[in-house]
């Protein structure tokens, strides 16, 4: 494993259809970076959430750089989230500008936390993401009080995904707990969806998968 050492690069501001977005990009120090990681966040929360802090360190101790990218509606200062498609529309356009200006010739591992690995796992092709990591992935939606049938679940977003896929999950998330699928690794850590009670574990299983991911020992 190399240092955990970082040069801190930039914050790029990026002009998307559906509003400005951000990106904070790192780069681990020494030799250059070998993959890419884009990572966005959850719908209430930023892309300070201890897990994705904790994934960002991994990943530039391999050697991997990361960009943790804020939607345009956390941008604009809203809360509340924007639709799905549009969502989508701005994190895919996000993506292929880094491709082709910061991180241009390196393969992308695309992901996030909750709504941010939704986002990544419906847009695997638009982002040609060679592998996705989901950190808490809400496998089902909070059922109101008075809802006359289950919820819908998720996992299809999930089996839709054809490259590696790694899965985090919190024993306790209230959102539940997705199965292992064919390429699909499911690893289970103390606690619930926020993911901060064991970080170690977290980073753990980021780094195993990761290193597989870059075919290193």
């Amino acid at each position: 494993m190399r240092g955990a050492t970082i040069r801190w690069v930039t914050e790029i501001a990026i002009d998307t259809p559906r509003g400005r977005a951000r990106a904070h990009l790192s780069r681990p120090t020494g030799e250059p970076a070998s993959m890419a990681m884009v990572l966005g966040h959850g719908a209430g929360g930023g892309v300070g959430a201890p897990d994705l802090q904790r994934a960002r360190e991994v990943a530039l101790s391999l050697g991997v750089a990361v960009a943790l990218v804020e939607q345009p509606y956390r941008v604009a200062g809203r809360r509340a989230p924007a639709p799905a498609a549009h969502l989508d529309e701005a994190w895919s356009a996000v993506v292929n500008h880094l491709a082709g200006d910061r991180l241009q010739g390196l393969a992308l591992i695309c992901g996030g936390r909750s709504m941010g690995a939704r986002v990544a796992c419906r847009t695997v092709s638009p982002t040609h993401a060679v592998a996705v990591l989901c950190l808490a992935f809400p496998l089902l939606p909070v059922t109101r009080a008075r809802a006359t049938r289950p919820a819908s679940s998720r996992l299809p977003e999930l089996d839709a995904v054809r490259v590696p896929t790694l899965v985090v999950q919190g024993e306790r998330d209230r959102f539940g707990i997705p199965p292992p699928g064919p390429g699909r690794t499911v690893v289970r850590v103390a606690g619930d969806h926020a993911l901060k009670s064991d970080l170690g574990a977290v980073g753990e299983a980021v780094g195993v998968w990761l290193r597989r991911i870059l075919g290193a020992p």
